[in-house]
Parts: structure tokens; C-alpha cells; sequence
């Protein structure tokens, strides 16, 4: 993957986009730390469907959580005062 400073890629912008296009994702680095990936939107559209496609559902989240009968650490708080 392509890396560019990211004043050069302003000033390429084009030549950055053309990159992403043709399949290959161009990574954006600020102060010489990565920031941002400019992809194709096509790309971006299938990596959105794949993570909503093994998202899991609301019945499978309820059933991963634990059923071994314990009991929660109840916590101790104090009531605050309260000004009528």
C-alpha cells in the first residue's frame, strides 16, 4: 500500500484518487503517523456489507452471555442529597 505525507497528497490529490480507483488503496500519514486509507467506493461499499453481514443479531447477542447462575458484585452507593 502506497503512503503519502499528507501536504503531498493534497497536492496529489488526483493522482491519489486515480490509485484508489485502479484497486489499490493509498494510505494518508500525518506528522508521520497513518490517519487515513482513501479506498474506491466500491470497496468501501463490500466491506460494508461483509461486516453487516457477520454482524451478529440481537437473539444471538443474548444468548452469548453467560448463563452460569452467578450473581453480580452489587455496588454500594450512596444516595445523594437532594435540594427541594
Amino acid at each position: 500500500m502506497a503512503a503519502w505525507q499528507l501536504q503531498k497528497a493534497k497536492n496529489q490529490f488526483s493522482a491519489v484518487v486515480q490509485a484508489a480507483l485502479a484497486g489499490r488503496p493509498q494510505r494518508i500519514t500525518r506528522r508521520g503517523v497513518p490517519a487515513v486509507v482513501v479506498i474506491a467506493d466500491e470497496e468501501y461499499e463490500r466491506l460494508r456489507q461483509l461486516e453487516e453481514a457477520n454482524k451478529p443479531t440481537f437473539a444471538e447477542v443474548l444468548l452469548s452471555i453467560p448463563q452460569d447462575g452467578g450473581e453480580f458484585e452489587r455496588l454500594t452507593v450512596e444516595p445523594r442529597d437532594v435540594d427541594f
